[in-house]
């Protein structure tokens, strides 16, 4: 009979954890505030008129979001202490227009059905999209997340990928949160916007190792090109992480590590291993491929440590806890 009892209460525990992933469908607002879509869209899009780094400050804000505590908004927390999540150094250089941009949709959205979207589900509709205003893929965004309760700055290291990752290493990040390499690597793929500071990449122009001052992985007229840019930087001084292409959504990124133009270590490394180097050949050449695998990596990152149903809360403001 105990044992029974046992399976039983098991299959209770179950369930639950089913009904609470279930809760995450599209049109999940549908009664309750219908027009949710298109009211962060027209906040996105005016906050993109305004300035394009709405784009990649808001793809980033999302992928650091949901790596960290999962998709719930806790990247979002302001702390008089500076000890949450977005004061750790990893989040230190997240654009303030990805902040922005959500606390613009989230008010719009406010003033139209209060207390029923929480901040965790407009980052999941705003960073669809900006991929879909830089002319990516269109999706639908699955919804229902509800607010995180934490965020701590001391929770994050060790769960952001860092510039220097080997691919084992970027690979343990991402298995934490059931994506694949294929995954992880099509994510990647939101390197085709953005930029990166001297500091990040450094080692790669002046002492990668004893027998070579350059990474040899560099292209030579590429790394010249990083040499002199990154002379005298200022701190203001960035590089653009796809220099062909980086203000439109597409597969040149992988093209880009094809020829030798990875700026990070993290991005040429998916090339340079034989493990993921036939990936980065199939993106570089099938837009499709990388565009249709970009959307599953995106939909299942979603899903990452998701509160549902009565867990977490719909934050009033989404930069601070709802006292």
């Amino acid at each position: 009979m105990n044992s029974w009892r046992g399976l039983c209460l098991l299959l209770g525990i179950m369930l639950l954890i089913g009904q609470g992933q279930a809760q995450l469908k599209d049109n999940f607002y549908t009664s309750t505030c219908p027009n949710v879509e298109s009211l962060v869209n027209q906040a996105v899009s005016k906050k993109l008129s305004q300035t394009f780094t709405t784009i990649p400050a808001t793809l980033r804000l999302f992928f650091h979001d949901c790596l960290v505590e999962g998709c719930d908004a806790s990247i979002l927390i302001a702390s008089s202490n500076s000890d949450a999540e977005k004061d750790a150094h990893e989040n230190l250089s997240l654009p303030g227009d990805g902040f922005d941009t959500v606390i613009k949709a989230k008010q719009a959205v406010e003033a139209a059905c209060p207390g029923v979207v929480s901040c965790a589900d407009i980052l999941a509709i705003a960073a669809r999209d900006v991929v879909r205003m830089a002319g990516g893929p269109s999706f639908s965004v699955e919804l229902g997340r509800r607010d995180g309760l934490i965020s701590k700055a001391s929770r994050v290291g060790g769960n952001i990928p860092e510039p220097s990752f080997n691919l084992t290493q970027l690979n343990s990040i991402f298995s934490k949160h059931n994506l694949t390499q294929l995954d992880m690597i099509a994510l990647s793929g939101g390197h085709t916007f953005g930029v990166s500071h001297c500091d990040q990449f450094s080692k790669r122009l002046h002492s990668f190792s004893s027998s070579s001052k350059t990474d040899p992985s560099l292209v030579p007229e590429y790394a010249r090109q990083l040499i002199e840019a990154c002379s005298n930087p200022e701190p203001s001084t960035v590089i653009i992480l796809d220099p062909e292409t980086p203000q439109i959504f597409d597969n040149v990124y992988f093209k880009n590590l094809v020829a030798g133009k990875g700026l990070l270590s993290s991005d040429q490394v998916l090339f340079s291993d034989p493990a993921s180097r036939p990936t980065v050949l199939e993106f570089a050449n099938s837009p499709d491929d990388f565009k249709a695998a970009f959307i599953t990596g995106m939909k299942k990152l979603g899903r990452s440590g998701v509160k549902t149903g009565g867990q977490g809360e719909v934050r009033k403001d989404c930069t601070a806890f709802n006292s």
